[in-house]
């Protein structure tokens, strides 16, 4: 098991800072593990996120909507989009009642995509935990924000 007093060879104030400290060193850690795995199938983790934004929702959603779904809320959600769009993995919508609005669709190469990519996507980064220490963690990190 990790340390991260060790890993960064480094002591701290207090048990909230170095907890503090802990949180963005694991989410660093679990980001680079998730942008490797992404890479392989050619989207990113966030576009992984779009993707299934739109799946679950079952119906094409307007782009502002999905910013307010997504994990991360990036500044360059419409960019993400552009590039899905050109891997025609998502499509974009006229809204038939204001040209100004657009909305966005999963296609059926989008939705093989994300069967693929859930065929291999593990979630052994949590195996050290139980069951019970999962749902600890996720409340203690719900009771943060």
């Amino acid at each position: 098991m990790g340390d991260i007093s060790k890993d960064i060879k480094s002591k701290f104030a207090n048990n909230k800072v170095k907890a503090m400290l802990n949180i963005i060193y694991t989410a660093n850690w679990i980001n680079s593990i998730h942008n490797e795995f992404f890479k392989t199938f050619g989207v990113s983790p966030q576009q992984f996120n779009i993707l299934r934004i739109l799946r679950g929702a079952g119906a094409p959603l307007k782009v502002q909507e999905i910013k307010a779904r997504m994990l991360e809320r990036a500044p360059n959600a419409t960019r993400l989009m552009d590039k899905l769009c050109d891997k025609q993995l998502i499509q974009r919508l006229p809204c038939p009642g204001d040209r100004r609005v657009v909305h966005i669709e999963i296609t059926e190469v989008g939705l093989s995509l994300l069967k693929e990519i859930e065929a291999d996507l593990k979630d052994d980064l949590l195996d050290n935990l139980s069951e019970e220490e999962a749902a600890t963690l996720s409340n203690l990190l719900d009771k943060i924000r």
